[in-house]
């Protein structure tokens, strides 16, 4: 999809409530409010007609409904990442903000840049991220009842039935975590099971964080190059220098995929060690003085890397594998 396509531009401003919706009638700007529902999407759809390139940001669960739906009609969706528009409108020096607002301004971007089309995922991988949720909150519950458990039993004073109800609320939720795992695993191997088989070749990745990575990114599918992948973990460096100012050390930016942050940065411990290729990179940053911390963070890399190139190629970890590339004179 380009910004040279005939369909007419709808910005949508997304709440939780309701709909601000930005549309042209001969070259007029109008505007719609409707509710955030079924309703409200087949008033829009009336309105503005199905076959219209809709341009929304992701605004978590608020969108999915209205994205689904006006894909579901025929509508061409590009759902934005909201730092995208506002670092537009701020280029611009809009001064104010209100719903209507912000609608205009996603109808200009849509106008003006070319925008991705937005495409549901799979029914299983919805599910899958909805169980990785509910896995996500049973942990954070259970490092609540955890923390609890040990404060009480720090006090000069115990009641032992407040201590034998944590104790069975954190087993509870313990068994929990492991069924809803066990459940997403399940899923996951069943949906991808040659690229888990590729995945836990590599020496280092385990079954969660081969489902994991395969989670994260949709089974590899929408992805071009290995950088993308860095980038979507949030594994970039970032540097900030400017002339003779220099703010800091080089750090990596942290940005999304902080899940499978933490899960990569666990297996660096044991790929630095099992993993030729790891190792090799591992001590030979270290033996330049380097942190070693930053030498885990480059092992992770090294790991997408790895990841990125077994899945695309379908040929499983060679320990002894050289690139072609490195042969060529």
């Amino acid at each position: 999809m380009d910004s040279s396509s005939p369909l007419p531009i709808v910005g949508i401003d997304v709440r939780k409530v309701t709909l601000a919706v930005c549309y042209h009638v001969n070259d007029q700007v109008k505007h719609l409010e409707v509710r955030n529902s079924k309703a409200g999407f087949q008033q829009l759809v009336k309105v503005c007609g199905a076959h219209c390139r809709f341009v929304m940001e992701a605004t978590g669960t608020y969108n999915l409904a209205l994205a689904y739906y006006l894909h579901e009609q025929g509508g061409q969706v590009a759902v934005l990442n909201p730092l995208v528009i506002k670092r537009f409108i701020q280029m611009h020096l809009s001064k104010g903000k209100s719903d209507r607002k912000d609608a205009q301004w996603l109808l200009r971007y849509g106008q003006q840049q070319a925008v991705k089309p937005w495409k549901p995922d799979e029914s299983v991988l919805v599910e899958c991220r909805q169980l990785e949720q509910v896995t996500e909150q049973l942990l954070k519950q259970k490092t609540m009842v955890s923390n609890a458990l040990e404060a009480l039993q720090r006090q000069p004073i115990v009641s032992k039935l407040a201590l034998k109800r944590l104790q069975q609320t954190l087993k509870a939720l313990t068994q929990q975590v492991e069924v809803v795992e066990a459940e997403l695993l399940a899923l996951l191997e069943q949906r991808f099971a040659s690229e888990m088989t590729l995945l836990c070749s590599i020496p280092g990745i385990g079954r969660k964080t081969a489902g994991m990575l395969l989670l994260f990114t949709g089974g590899f599918t929408r992805l071009d190059n290995y950088r993308q992948l860095i980038a979507m973990a949030g594994l970039s460096p970032r540097e900030h220098t400017s002339g003779t100012s220099i703010r800091g050390k080089v750090r990596i930016t942290k940005m999304g995929g902080g899940l499978i942050r933490g899960k990569l940065f666990m297996c660096s411990f044991s790929a630095k060690k099992m993993n030729a290729a790891c190792q090799a990179l591992f001590d030979r940053l270290v033996a330049r003085g380097k942190n070693k911390k930053l030498a885990l963070i480059a092992v992770c890399n090294k790991l997408l890397k790895q990841a990125f190139a077994i899945v695309k190629s379908g040929v499983p970890y060679q320990a002894d594998f050289s690139s072609k590339l490195t042969l060529t004179p």
